[in-house]
């Protein structure tokens, strides 16, 4: 349980030594760079903006290029592929890539073109089966649509918006231009239009367009030199290039599959030089050396001091941070506590003058959690299933191997438990013996049954609650402990356990309640007079002190009873704690059910292959939405009952200039 201790580091060396000195705390990771603002007329920031978004457009074509290759040339990879991690590179390995960086780029882009061809081919196509679709209505035409007729004659070559018939287009003209002389031939026809080709005498050109117009006829828009026989194959033809395109343009990138470890180590590469031009953007520099400022953990600090020195004509100062900095936060803790520090930093880091919760809280975290899945099968599959994935996949990611631990420790709580309660895949052993062996074989409970004694696991959850609450308490004591602040440890921690303390000892004194939770034994009344006298003594200490920053004593008075009325906030708390009894039945009850229904068939095989399937597909979801409860509530517990009695957080994450790498990592460590 620890907030590892920083030191600040200032660095200023020679400016022909940045490069390597940059990549050297790259790879180390161990350092947080921070900002400079010196008022020097010799050092000065770098503008590294362009240099930085070149990489990052460079980057940016990369990551499509490999988008391209996993849509036309995929790997296949199991469901687990995700906890293989990344693949180890080393510093020489990295350096020798740069060499040959350009040559990948290039490679890349050439994927983005052909790419951008296939797409720009699949728009031409679409465009060409418009337009095919377009001539259909006219390949009973023997001539081009732009045809306008002879010396003697005008032709008319275009559609009616609506179906119609030769005597119908006939009457609709003469309707309109009774004296005109046409021939029209209808070239087609469907319901939404009638295509016709038209010739009047060229000298009564003018009254029939007039009349055509009146009675909706329009022409085809942009009209081709060819006849629509002769159009439909220049289409076709170009339909054909430029699938032949597409074809070729697939076929290509499918054979550059192999570049795909190439163009994923140049994304890592870019993504490290753009890092690095970021924080050389930082710097403060001269014409000849650079100042470099952050911060360090205590326990790297030497070491990587020593190395600097060793490898390079540099200056390393380490100092204490002082008081009033925003010094980043970094938690260490034991391998059986560390799971569930991402719990911890998923609420808030612990501010400057805070203790780290998470040795404390894990052990609470991984017993409320198995008594809310509580069930032995449940339990052995989790931890099994974990277990496997540790031992076979040591090469995880940080945050995904913490998650897997933290399930390993809370499927072994929720086995023990499981075991204590008596459920093992609810009541399996007790069906599966009675069903198929007609035996009265049943797994018997270590102390005792939920579902028999709901109201003792109530009793038990909320003793739970009230250590749990207790003991945040208690963290609370020995922060303001650790500040010298004794006067606010009693005010606002020895006066509440008075109160609630005392208000707990003195309910145990009553008959009623000890017998409604089921409680076998009864306190004396000597107990009950001792209580009530030290709750009282809490409940003044709170009137009297709960408003003491307040200087009106009527102020100080109101925020006194106010500060008091959060006695109905603890009641609510331990009441919080009932649904450690209300997941746990959940779990085992619907375990029961689907066991009963898996059983509904009786014996023999048919029995036997109901009962399997209903086995496997109800426990599957059981513990799937069961275990997303157990989760869910196991947090809520810390979040808001635990913490909420000692635990600000406020505290910012240490993110050191590292190798944020998507793909490889490298192998050295400090």
């Amino acid at each position: 349980m620890a907030v590892l201790q920083m030191q600040r580091i200032s660095i200023c060396a020679l400016k022909k030594d940045r490069k390597s000195i940059l990549e050297t705390l790259q790879r180390r990771g161990v350092v947080e760079i921070s900002d400079l603002a010196l008022q020097d007329s010799v050092f000065e920031k770098a503008d590294t903006s362009a240099v930085r978004s070149q990489f990052e457009k460079d980057l940016s074509a990369v990551n499509q290029a490999l988008e391209v290759l996993d849509a036309y040339s995929p790997v296949k990879s199991s469901l687990l592929s995700s906890l293989e991690g990344r693949g180890p590179l080393t510093a020489d390995e990295y350096a020798a890539f740069g060499e040959r960086a350009d040559d990948v780029l290039a490679q890349a882009l050439r994927l983005n073109a052909l790419s951008k061809k296939i797409a720009e081919n699949r728009a031409e196509i679409l465009k060409l089966e418009t337009q095919l679709d377009a001539l259909v209505p006219w390949l009973g035409l023997d001539v081009p649509l732009r045809f306008t007729g002879t010396r003697s004659t005008a032709a008319f070559i275009g559609s009616f918006p609506e179906d119609l018939s030769l005597d119908e287009v006939y009457s609709r003209i003469a309707g309109q231009a009774p004296d005109a002389t046409v021939n029209v031939d209808l070239v087609s026809h469907s319901q939404d239009q009638t295509c016709v080709f038209i010739v009047a005498p060229r000298a009564e050109a003018a009254a029939v367009d007039e009349a055509l117009r009146a009675i909706g006829f329009t022409r085809p828009a942009s009209p081709p030199a060819e006849s629509p026989a002769e159009r439909k194959k220049l289409l076709e033809a170009e339909t054909v290039r430029a699938n032949e395109a597409i074809e070729a343009a697939r076929m290509e990138i499918v054979s550059r599959g192999g570049d795909r470890p190439d163009l994923k180590l140049l994304a890592d590469y870019l993504r490290l030089r753009a890092e690095k031009y970021d924080v050389i953007g930082r710097l403060m520099q001269s014409r000849r050396a650079f100042i470099l400022s952050g911060y360090v953990t205590a326990r790297n600090a030497r070491p990587l001091s020593e190395e600097l020195s060793s490898k390079f004509d540099v200056a390393v100062e380490l100092t204490a941070p002082g008081p009033d900095e925003d010094v980043p936060v970094v938690l260490k803790n034991n391998p059986f506590s560390t799971p569930v520090e991402s719990v911890v930093e998923s609420y808030s880091l612990p501010g400057r003058h805070e203790i780290d919760p998470t040795t404390i809280m894990s052990f609470f975290y991984y017993i409320l959690f198995g008594m809310m899945l509580s069930d032995a099968g449940y339990g052995l599959v989790m931890t099994i299933a974990c277990a496997v994935v540790i031992l076979k996949y040591k090469n995880m990611e940080p945050g995904i191997g913490k998650m897997v631990k933290m399930f390993f420790w809370c499927g072994l709580s929720t086995t023990f438990w499981g075991f204590m309660f008596g459920s093992f895949f609810g009541d399996a052993v007790a069906v599966i013996s009675s069903t198929f062996f007609h035996s009265d074989l049943a797994l018997r409970p270590i102390w005792f049954e939920p579902v028999s004694e709901p109201i003792r696991l109530l009793t038990f959850s909320f003793l739970i609650g009230i250590i749990h609450l207790f003991v945040g308490l208690g963290l609370k004591f020995y922060q303001y402990a650790r500040e010298g602040k004794y006067y606010d440890a009693v005010c606002d921690v020895v006066f509440w356990y008075l109160l609630v303390g005392g208000g707990i000892v003195y309910l145990l004194t009553m008959p009623m309640i000890t017998e409604m939770l089921g409680i076998p034994f009864q306190l004396p009344p000597i107990a009950a007079t001792v209580a009530a006298w030290c709750a009282l003594a809490g409940l003044v200490g709170i009137i009297l002190t709960g408003g003491r920053d307040s200087k009106n004593p009527f102020a100080r008075l109101a925020q006194g009873l106010y500060s008091a009325y959060n006695v109905t906030g603890y009641l609510s708390d331990i009441l919080s704690y009932s649904r450690l009894l209300a997941l746990g039945l959940a779990t085992g009850v619907i375990a029961q059910v689907f066991n009963k229904m898996g059983s509904m068939a009786g014996g023999g095989i048919v029995g036997a292959i109901m009962f399997i399937v209903v086995f496997l597909i109800g426990h599957t979801l059981n513990i799937g939405i069961n275990l997303l409860g157990a989760y869910v509530h196991t947090n809520r517990l810390q979040f808001v009952e635990f913490f909420g009695k000692f635990y600000e957080g406020g505290g910012r994450a240490f993110t050191p200039f590292a190798a944020h790498t998507k793909y490889y990592k490298f192998k050295e460590e400090i």
